[in-house]
């Protein structure tokens, strides 16, 4: 029993890269995939914006775009992985501030948006970071063996 245990640990810490790289993938792909179109529609996403009455919208529009298309590369990659998470997480609040609030009755509600489900995984990236199969890990890597 317990010689199945230990390899059942071992088998999950050989995996334990596959969760933060495939929130990583997914989150990279939404946001890129987002903000390339916000990029390409950038006075209808103003007109949004204005709509949801956010303030400085002409600004706020190709900041959020960029933010997004730029950030979702970053993740793609494992790449400033915890900076780049911190204002996507700002950005995900107000969506769901701004845009979804009328649709909101119960924190059950709040549940099944999407904004929140990327929260999450955005706010377990800043804590736990990229995991192995990423740049940043890389990079820290070559430093520490540079030292």
């Amino acid at each position: 029993m317990k010689t199945k245990i230990k390899h059942c640990k071992s088998l999950l810490n050989t995996l334990n890269w596959f969760p933060p790289f495939l929130a990583r993938l997914s989150l990279g792909i939404v946001f890129a995939e987002s903000g390339w179109g916000k990029l390409h529609n950038l006075e209808r996403v103003t007109d949004y914006f204005t709509s949801l009455n956010i303030p400085f919208a002409s600004i706020q529009a190709p900041f959020v775009a960029g933010l997004e298309f730029f950030g979702g590369l970053l993740l793609i990659f494992g790449l400033a992985t915890r900076l780049v998470s911190v204002p996507l997480i700002v950005v995900m609040t107000v969506a769901i501030i701004t845009a979804k609030l009328p649709e909101l009755n119960s924190p059950s509600d709040l549940f099944g948006f999407s904004e929140y489900l990327y929260l999450v995984l955005l706010f377990s990236l800043t804590i736990n970071g990229p995991g192995r199969i990423s740049l940043d890990q890389n990079i820290s890597k070559k430093m520490k063996e540079d030292i």
